[in-house]
């Protein structure tokens, strides 16, 4: 069966990992034999073993230069070709990718998330359906600051700093105008429960659909 690559794009914060990991828990319940794929974009950041952790700190990593975007569209055309990959991992509070890797099988449903998918050419055309989380930046930066300070060991200056310095000047460059892109945009995050029934319900008739052809 052909893998279906599933692009949710949007701000930090906007619920999309929220969005893809409650889409990936509500397809392997409703369809146990679809087996479905998580990748997160921000697995992708460069490696940065050659800078100090100082420096480190002060990388704008809202820039689509900060990731591999090319490394990742190459994984998802692999994945789709039925060929395993190593994805990187990445630590966050030391700004670096971790020497391991984990290892990604080929699946039905691929879906990915990340901040710029959406702004990269190859990306774009490696998925079939893109999504676009459009929740409003003042809501974004409240998570943020939340999931910065509890989950990456942050501190409420820091974030703040990156917020004003790169985040809200990336989003406006790069991240909103990526919505261009999208074929459908999902507004109220994570939880607008009419989105995710909706393309639940649609992966799942393509897939009934595959199995009777």
């Amino acid at each position: 069966m052909q893998p279906f690559v599933i692009a949710i794009a949007g701000p930090s914060g906007s619920g999309k990992s929220l969005f893809a990991e409650t889409l990936c828990a509500e397809l392997r319940r409703d369809a146990p034999q679809l087996d479905v794929v998580l990748i997160k974009e921000d697995a992708y950041y460069r490696d940065q073993s050659h800078v100090a952790l100082e420096d480190r700190e002060k990388v704008n990593y809202d820039h689509p230069e900060a990731i591999e975007q090319d490394l990742l569209a190459s994984h998802l055309r692999s994945l789709s070709a039925g060929q395993p990959v190593e994805s990187p991992m990445y630590d966050y509070t030391v700004h670096n990718r971790r020497q391991e890797t984990v290892g990604i099988e080929p699946a039905p449903v691929i879906i990915v998330e990340g901040i710029l998918l959406l702004t990269h050419r190859a990306l774009r055309e490696a998925c079939h359906i893109k999504f676009y989380m459009d929740t409003p930046l003042d809501i974004c930066l409240l998570r943020r600051m939340a999931r910065d300070v509890k989950e990456r060991g942050r501190s409420l200056d820091s974030v703040t700093d990156q917020y004003q310095e790169s985040v809200r000047p990336m989003y406006h460059e790069f991240i909103k105008p990526s919505v261009r892109h999208a074929d459908m945009v999902i507004t109220r995050g994570g939880r607008n429960r009419v989105a995710l029934d909706i393309v639940r319900n649609m992966l799942l008739s393509v897939f009934q659909s595959e199995e009777k052809t």
